[in-house]
């Protein structure tokens, strides 16, 4: 992150530290006694969270100060709400809650306009969705949104589409082990089609390794063109389990196929 240096309060993000499990456990116990000091290390202690997050979006803006600031209100908002008694670690609660804010910044910064109906549900469904992450330290599922805006779930998954910010297709929208899938890379290359023929054979014979849930959102995303939102509304889960289903995936195919 060294090239988008970032300062605050006269100190240099290059020499923040990280606090540990322990730490981090001990001061939550503090703060949520009420002792404030608490509270200021336990966000300087996780700066650098917020760091490696706002890296995720650095083709998204120019500004990398300003998404900097955002993150961290997302960081303040999931120390203020973090509950201890659920046994989680706080990163795992802390980053949706950090991307949420950036997301919403970079969706209300976006060229693309978007009609106030939608942007109102959108709204909505982003403040029930806080409030139940404070509570049960995970996702809802798409219907228990709709039921709970009076919608369908398409105009839940309508809505949260519409909302998404604009990518660059030179964003990588997969990363493993220094590997990273561009955007750039799913887009049809019609002079490259001998290649194309024999990955697809490749694919389906490294099928196998994929368990049932995997195989139907591959099959789902990738041969019926649904997006994440589409196949969350249709199975009934989040479209952060959906996201990290297909990640299993890709990962295993691609393990598969190197062999």
């Amino acid at each position: 992150m060294s090239r988008y240096k970032v300062v605050i309060s006269g100190l240099s993000t290059d020499h923040l530290h990280v606090l540990s499990n322990e730490q981090m456990t001990a001061l939550f116990k503090q703060y949520q006694g009420g002792d404030a000091q608490a509270k200021e290390e336990l966000i300087c202690g996780n700066l650098k969270l917020v760091l490696s997050i706002v890296q995720r979006f650095a083709a998204r803006c120019d500004n990398m100060d300003d998404l900097f600031q955002v993150g961290c209100i997302g960081l303040v908002k999931a120390i203020d709400h973090f509950d201890l008694s659920h046994q989680v670690r706080f990163s795992t609660y802390a980053v949706p809650m950090i991307m949420g804010e950036i997301r919403r910044y970079l969706r209300d910064n976006s060229v693309i306009r978007v009609s106030r109906h939608l942007k109102d549900l959108a709204y909505q469904i982003f403040r029930l969705k806080e409030a139940y992450m404070h509570e049960h330290q995970e996702e809802p599922s798409i219907a228990w949104l709709a039921e709970q805006c009076g919608v369908k779930e398409k105009d839940v998954a309508d809505a949260l589409d519409a909302c998404q910010s604009v990518l660059s297709i030179f964003e990588p929208i997969y990363s493993s082990d220094g590997d990273e899938l561009y955007l750039l890379d799913q887009i049809k290359d019609e002079h490259d089609e001998i290649a194309k023929e024999r990955d697809v054979i490749s694919l389906h014979q490294s099928m196998h390794v994929l368990n049932a849930r995997e195989l139907d959102i591959i099959r789902r995303r990738y041969y019926e063109d649904q997006t994440q939102m589409e196949i969350a509304t249709e199975l009934g889960i989040s479209q952060a389990q959906v996201s990290r289903l297909e990640k299993n995936a890709i990962r295993s195919l691609r393990r598969q196929m190197d062999q």
